[in-house]
């Protein structure tokens, strides 16, 4: 034999030398829960060892996680009850709690990355991303509500949005909104490809913003559909978007190498809450190697085509890999 692959894995060495992907924090993206007040600290039941945190604590969590390396993190504001109504009004009330920690937030640690969430869901009372008239979901008569949201992030001096919603135009309106009141630094994160996915579960635990009639379906993408993603990526792209998403990462990792394959954006993937519960709840049970299990598929949507990670996993990789 001429050719003996192996012979570059024989060794810890050979293989350490060899390895074609890698991640660092550098790729990663920590996405963070906020709660309202001080001195909370609340553990998502769903997601064993991620805590919705008030600003004071959140504040110690992200200096913790800077000295790791890790710089960008994603806030999901935790919006009670009565603060919700149909318009989702308190998301672009610039006294709300949400806002006011953003601008805390970025005072404190001007060199991180702060993205936002601009979406309906947190604050409505259907608990749907749009405004719901007859139980059907409006998609322009949304876009005004989250460009009055955008804007109003914008202002608390946040680096980037995410539009999370999937309605449809909405990249390209928000674009406009941010450009002509003079917010063209901020950058837009599309959920380009946001499937309508089963992995959302532990996610909307933590924010108690699961719908309060029907499903996503008629607005986030069908989980059969390869192509329909590059659809949704072209109209981002050409609507102004800075970065493409796919969302959820693990199952999709086909549709994160297409937008890599065929655009020159940084493609982001969003390793949601139900994959990390799933590994952390059968790692409990002794069923396999969590840590090994983590790495790997963190490894598997950094070799897919992704640039950037969402995951819950970050600050407990970094710490792994520092120790």
């Amino acid at each position: 034999m001429e050719r003996r692959p192996r012979r570059n894995r024989a060794s810890q060495a050979i293989r350490d030398l060899s390895q074609e992907t890698h991640v660092t924090a550098n790729d990663l993206i920590y996405p963070l829960f906020l709660l309202e007040g001080s001195h909370k600290k609340t553990e998502v039941k769903s997601m064993p060892g991620i805590f919705r945190l008030s600003i004071d604590l959140m504040l110690k969590e992200m200096e913790e996680c800077l000295k790791l390396g890790i710089k960008g993190f994603d806030v999901f504001p935790v919006v009670e009850d009565f603060h919700k109504d149909k318009l989702a009004t308190k998301s672009y009330d610039r006294g709300f709690f949400y806002l006011q920690a953003l601008q805390t937030i970025k005072k404190e640690f001007p060199e991180a990355l702060i993205i936002t969430d601009v979406a309906m869901d947190p604050y409505s009372s259907d608990g749907h991303d749009g405004i719901v008239k007859d139980g059907k979901i409006l998609n322009d008569e949304t876009l005004d509500v989250l460009g009055q949201m955008a804007l109003a992030q914008a202002e608390t001096g946040i680096d980037m949005i995410g539009p999370s919603d999937m309605m449809d135009g909405r990249v390209g309106h928000l674009r406009n909104v941010l450009d002509e009141a003079g917010f063209s630094h901020v950058g837009i994160m599309a959920y380009t490809a946001k499937y309508a996915s089963a992995f959302y579960g532990p996610f909307r635990d933590a924010l108690d913003s699961a719908p309060k009639f029907g499903d996503k379906k008629t607005y986030q993408m069908n989980p059969a559909n390869r192509k329909e993603a590059l659809i949704e990526a072209e109209l981002d792209y050409i609507e102004g978007a800075d970065v493409l998403m796919v969302k959820p990462a693990l199952s999709y990792l086909d549709v994160i190498s297409d937008l890599k394959a065929n655009y020159d954006l940084p493609i982001a993937a969003y390793n949601v809450s139900g994959e990390y519960a799933m590994i952390k709840a059968a790692g409990l049970q002794g069923w396999l190697d969590a840590d090994r299990v983590r790495d790997e598929v963190l490894l598997s949507i950094k070799r897919s085509g992704a640039d950037m990670i969402l995951t819950y996993f970050a600050k407990e990789f970094c710490s792994k890999t520092r120790a």
